[in-house]
């Protein structure tokens, strides 16, 4: 009996309730806490209205996601009127797949229906190197706010915890 290897382009789709359960337990598997109430909290918001949240698969398995907010926390975003992806994750079997480019390519198409920019939020601590590169290469340049710590600006000689809530924003204006 052959097997057949698994596609390598991902299929994307959109959050369903069934999903939550799953994706909590595929980055607990990876070592990551994403608890099954915050993918709950992003589908109830996806039926309201207020974010889209986009699944990439794999041959049927879970790889990865990402959030369209419509509405930024981000207050110069909110502001502007510019869609904010946000927590973008690819899990660590699938990454360098281009997995990653595959789901910002339908959020950037599904943001160009509402806006001409697309906003975006990047840590600084290396974990995030990859997700620098790849907001780069796809033309985001920083929105020239400086930096945020638990949604405040860092201002010369603060003191902040070095976290995953230390960010910097990023907007590109799309093209598409």
């Amino acid at each position: 009996m052959t097997t057949q290897p698994l596609s390598l382009h991902p299929t994307i789709r959109n959050l369903t309730a069934a999903d939550c359960g799953p994706i909590s337990d595929a980055f607990t598997r990876q070592g990551w806490h994403k608890p099954v109430e915050q993918y709950q909290k992003y589908y109830q918001e996806s039926l309201e209205g207020k974010r889209v949240v986009l699944v990439a698969e794999i041959g049927g398995d879970f790889a990865g996601y990402l959030n369209v907010v419509w509405e930024s926390s981000y207050a110069p975003f909110r502001l502007a009127g510019i869609p904010e992806i946000a927590d973008f994750n690819v899990l660590k079997k699938y990454q360098r797949r281009h997995i990653g480019s595959v789901l910002m390519d339908a959020a950037e198409r599904l943001i160009a229906a509402r806006s001409s920019t697309a906003g975006i939020g990047v840590g600084l601590l290396p974990d995030y190197g990859p997700a620098q590169v790849l907001y780069v290469k796809r033309g985001y340049i920083p929105d020239g706010r400086g930096i945020l710590s638990h949604g405040k600006t860092v201002a010369y000689g603060d003191t902040v915890p070095v976290d995953d809530d230390l960010v910097l924003y990023l907007t590109r204006v799309l093209g598409i």
